[in-house]
């Protein structure tokens, strides 16, 4: 896949379920630190620049709650 990704969590639809933080491969996504609406621990990005775009995280997410956006080429 090539081309430039970015990764997008929708923090109010996170559960912090942790189960894209697992599925991962090139481990940019981790239990984050802040709350969201439903007083729950979401997930973050470290470096959106290092997605692969694979999408194992948004197709591992029980909620929907991960966008993979691919970024036009400049």
């Amino acid at each position: 896949m090539a081309g430039k990704f970015r990764v997008n969590i929708l923090k109010d639809r996170c559960k912090g379920c942790d189960l894209c933080v697992v599925e991962c491969p090139v481990k940019i996504l981790v239990k984050g630190t802040n709350l969201n609406i439903r007083g729950l621990l979401y997930v973050t990005v470290t470096d959106s620049s290092l997605c692969i775009g694979c999408r194992r995280c948004a197709t591992v997410c029980p909620d929907v709650a991960i966008v993979i956006e691919q970024e036009e080429e400049q």
